[in-house]
């Protein structure tokens, strides 16, 4: 028999032994698959949790949710480079899936994943486990993920594969600043880094308290690895890398705008990458979501991250919104037709 539950205590979670063992440390290989990442989001930002939990014998799937207003959406926010749905070791998991999808009917007559990636049919898998549920299913790319597969390379050879305006500008400014590399939280390392953040291009931090905890919980963990760039002893450029499972995540970089002309953010760049590739061993380099034009200077491969909005098509509120975006697609396929 399979039976759904939801939590929005995350205790509760904790309190379900092959559910915490699949969402605690030993079993994850990215934060954003952690319970203590989805503790913090509830904690730090505002957010009403809604852990969707399938049950059958000892198998679980479990999807991280959250309410706002008469909808449900996938329990993350810009810091969260993905979101997918969670299963133990031998699940059968579109059975466990679709069961989960039938249930949330009675939850919200509509619900929005997004980012979902598709490497390894995420986004095809709860497509399909939502329209066999009965759910009006509209799928489209919402943003894409840059990644550098590192295929055994040493820093030395990725390097020398790298654009040639960018190994200039390292030849000739990575001289220029003092760079201070750590792989554990340092009070006045954060403190550098909110005061390069404050002076940058970036806008407005989304939740400053988010990222500190993430921070020093990754460094308690051995996982952090950040850089300060220091100009005649000020900071002026930080990144905030971690290092989990073969795969180094790329969270936070920014340099101040004064600094630009050291481009010190290159030379830090430089450094994490040597560090993880030559150091930790990595075999991938995300740089999370967006297209930024920088991003193609340091990675090799774009992957898309998908949106998929689901509607109970028999609740009267859902048709209009669901015409408008059938009507978008039938002048969007026009256009390119």
């Amino acid at each position: 028999m399979i039976v759904v539950t939801y939590h929005d205590d995350l205790k509760e979670v904790q309190a379900d032994a092959p559910l915490s063992e699949l969402l605690g440390e030993a079993q994850s290989c990215a934060p954003f698959d952690r319970l203590a990442w989805w503790q913090n989001l509830a904690e730090t930002c505002d957010i009403l949790p809604l852990i969707a939990v399938t049950r059958s014998g000892d198998q679980r799937a479990v999807l991280g949710l959250m309410r706002r207003q008469r909808s449900i959406l996938a329990l993350a926010n810009w810091y969260a480079f993905r979101v997918r749905p969670l299963f133990t070791k031998g699940a059968d998991e579109a059975a466990l899936l679709t069961a989960l999808a039938a249930d949330l009917a009675g939850q919200a007559p509509h619900i929005e994943l997004s980012p979902l990636p598709n490497e390894n049919g995420e986004t095809d898998l709860v497509e399909a486990s939502f329209r066999k549920a009965g759910w009006a299913v509209f799928r489209e790319q919402s943003d894409v993920n840059h990644v550098l597969p590192v295929s055994g390379r040493s820093f030395a050879e990725y390097l020398a594969s790298r654009p040639g305006q960018l190994r200039t500008t390292l030849k000739r400014k990575g001289g220029k600043v003092a760079v201070e590399l750590f792989d554990h939280f340092d009070a006045d390392a954060w403190a550098a880094y909110e005061t390069v953040y404050a002076q940058s291009w970036k806008p407005e931090e989304g939740s400053p308290p988010f990222l500190r905890r993430f921070a020093e919980e990754e460094g308690s963990a051995g996982r952090l690895r950040m850089a300060i760039a220091r100009h005649e002893g000020e900071p002026v450029a930080a990144q905030f890398w971690t290092v989990e499972g073969g795969t180094a995540f790329i969270h936070k970089l920014a340099h101040t705008e004064a600094s630009k002309p050291l481009s010190p953010g290159t030379t830090l760049s430089a450094t994490l990458f040597e560090r993880v590739i030559d150091r930790d061993r990595v075999t991938l380099v995300d740089f999370g979501t967006g297209n930024d034009g920088y991003k193609r200077d340091w990675m090799e491969v774009v992957r898309p991250r998908y949106r998929l909005t689901m509607f109970r098509p028999a609740w009267p509120q859902n048709w209009l919104p669901m015409t408008k975006i059938a009507l978008r697609r039938l002048a969007a396929g026009a256009k390119h037709g």
